[in-house]
């Protein structure tokens, strides 16, 4: 985009900030760092259809792909190359917040980028096989705590993976050391349910939204999920672990951020086009086709749960020695 008018990213009508100006950007992009088809995908088509399905931009939105740590070699790309291009939003997930707090985005940490916002999110689940004697959480851990060793567990990532940490929350909440836990590695969650039904791993550690469908076909079962209240649809007779006295939440958020040193003005105007598509019915079409529950969080309170989660992870990653 060669040049961009003060308000440029609200569509199609006028005064839809305080009665500023308004004009449509001659482009916008969203950066996926990652293949297409991954989640990165997925939260770049989640704004770019329902922006276009909206009218809040009038043209397509491109992807673009760049593959590379998860994220890491977009990250320093917009960093070092476009952080002052504000036609371009990046796709940003908590999986990014945790890469972040074990250093894995190089020289970079989370003040580098401005976060705009997230539009929905995943959250994390206890999963056992069907036939577990295991009806809850809580008996669980209980279980856990009395013989670790007993109870391999297994999620779609490698050591300090999401899955992972989920995994060691459980341990924790049995007074049991992280390290020690018996943690399978497996390549996405239709390994790790070939592995829990195959009596291969007897905990799964992953997200509501791929493992939903299989617990309401009885599967398996899911004891808990890691959200501050009950989920909608195939899981809302599943107990939050809160409700089962365990103080744990695991929120997969899926949001983006843009360079630091676009203007003030321009950042909000992205802010402000989110809260607007938000509220929109086109976008919570395009949100529940992804299989995301209604999460959003835009602005300052944004950068301040990213910064938040950071932290977070950082503890969690020190305890269990990563």
């Amino acid at each position: 985009m060669k040049k961009i008018l003060v308000n440029a990213l609200v569509l199609g009508f006028a005064g839809f900030m305080a009665g500023a100006a308004v004009a449509a950007p001659e482009k916008t992009e969203c950066l996926a760092g990652a293949k297409p088809g991954g989640g990165f995908d997925l939260t770049c088509r989640l704004a770019g259809n329902a922006l276009l399905a909206a009218k809040l931009i009038d043209k397509p939105m491109p992807v673009t792909y760049m593959e590379g740590g998860v994220g890491a070699v977009a990250y320093n790309h917009v960093v070092g190359k476009r952080s002052s291009d504000p036609t371009l939003i990046t796709a940003a997930s908590s999986g990014s917040a945790l890469l972040l707090a074990q250093g894995k985005f190089g020289q970079y940490d989370e003040s580098a980028v401005r976060w705009i916002g997230a539009l929905g999110a995943d959250y994390g689940v206890i999963v056992v096989a069907a036939d577990s004697p295991y009806k809850s959480l809580k008996d669980l851990v209980e279980a856990y705590g009395k013989a670790p060793g007993d109870f391999p567990i297994g999620g779609g990532g490698a050591v300090g993976s999401q899955d992972w940490m989920k995994g060691a929350l459980v341990a924790k909440s049995a007074g049991q050391d992280p390290k020690k836990m018996r943690y399978v590695a497996l390549e996405g969650g239709g390994a790790v349910l070939t592995a829990l039904e195959g009596g291969h791993i007897k905990i799964a550690a992953g997200d509501a939204a791929e493992m939903a469908k299989h617990h309401a076909a009885g599967k398996v079962r899911i004891l808990a999920v890691m959200a501050p209240e009950r989920l909608p649809g195939d899981l809302k007779d599943v107990a939050t672990a809160r409700e089962q006295g365990l103080d744990i939440d695991w929120v997969v958020w899926r949001g983006f951020y843009t360079g630091k040193n676009i203007t003030d003005a321009q950042y909000q105007d992205w802010v402000e086009t989110f809260r607007k598509l938000s509220q929109t019915p086109e976008f919570a079409q395009e949100r529940e086709a992804r299989g995301l529950y209604p999460y959003t969080v835009l602005g300052a309170d944004f950068e301040r749960d990213v910064k938040k989660d950071v932290e977070r992870f950082k503890a969690l990653a020190a305890e269990a020695g990563l």
